[in-house]
This record gives structure tokens, C-alpha cells and sequence, in this order.
């Protein structure tokens, strides 16, 4: 169902995959939008390694898109160094695809939204976490991408390095 990737050689392991997911702060996660249009957006994220959070309002394009169609695919650059003498970049990047929900039940949520709390913001104190949760509970939507098919690649002038 997923395209194998060409290039084996290029091809990241799903730890170092799983590495770039716990390590990065935002990726781009792609969407249905409106009109057949393709909409991507730069957000930020965590993942706990089984599922991939992100917070929303509780309205707009994205919860739209999601609403008409859950499937999404999700990327995440880890390096983009350009080498302008080989006119070329040294890349790393992990794309996951599958579908998201958005999260009804409060327990739910809050577990979600303090996965994220944790990750950015990993050295505040659980009551600061408790309270700068509560203060945007109502308008928090969050949502869950349950990842069907990970693929990580990076530039041949990386491989074995």
C-alpha cells in the first residue's frame, strides 16, 4: 500500500526514525483541505512511541480536513545543511503516514496535552503543568495520528556516517 523507497542505500533504520521523531520540536502534517487543495501545516507535536499528539482549536481548516478525511501523513526534517559547492543539501527526514482522531474523552486529552506539556516544557513543576493546562482546557482540542507506514531517509553523503 505505502511506496517502498528507491534508493535502499538512503534508507533510515526505524530507530534512528523513532530517534528524529523524539528529538524534533515540529514537523508538517499534510492534509485533505478544501477543494482537492492539499494543506500542510508547520506544527508542533510529540510522540510517545506508538502514537503522535498534536493540539488544536476546536475549529478551522484542519479539524475540517480531518473531519472530511482522517488520513494524513506527517514530516519531520531532522537535517537540511546546504552545501552550495556540490549544490546539493545533506538531508535527514522521517515521514509518517496514517490516520488521526480527534480526542472527545477529557481523560484522553489530558493525557495528550500533557505528553506535550512534558516534552516542551520538560523541567516545570507538575503543578505549573496542572495549571497552564487547566487555564486553556476549554478551547484545547487535541488529536492522535495512529502511524500506519514510518519511512526515514537521508543524503548518500551521510549514509555510514
Amino acid at each position: 500500500m505505502f511506496r517502498e523507497l528507491r534508493r535502499k542505500k538512503q534508507k533510515l533504520s526505524m530507530t534512528d526514525c523513532v530517534e528524529i521523531l523524539n528529538r524534533g520540536t515540529s514537523g508538517v502534517l499534510a492534509l485533505a483541505g478544501d477543494d482537492g487543495y492539499p494543506y500542510a501545516l508547520p506544527i508542533s507535536y510529540v510522540y510517545d512511541g506508538e502514537k503522535l499528539y498534536f493540539h488544536s482549536a476546536k475549529s478551522g481548516h484542519k479539524l475540517d480536513a480531518i473531519l472530511r478525511n482522517p488520513k494524513a501523513s506527517f514530516c519531520v526534517i531532522d537535517k537540511d545543511q546546504i552545501v552550495p559547492e556540490e549544490y546539493t543539501t545533506y538531508f535527514r527526514s522521517v515521514i509518517v503516514f496514517g490516520t488521526i482522531r480527534i480526542l472527545e474523552d477529557d481523560a484522553e486529552r489530558w493525557k495528550g496535552i500533557e505528553k506535550l506539556a512534558l516534552k516542551y516544557a520538560p523541567d516545570d513543576t507538575q503543578e505549573n503543568r496542572k495549571n497552564a493546562i487547566e487555564r486553556e482546557w476549554k478551547p484545547l482540542c487535541m488529536l492522535e495520528m495512529t502511524p500506519e507506514y514510518i519511512s526515514g531517509k537521508e543524503a548518500i553523503e551521510l549514509v555510514g556516517r
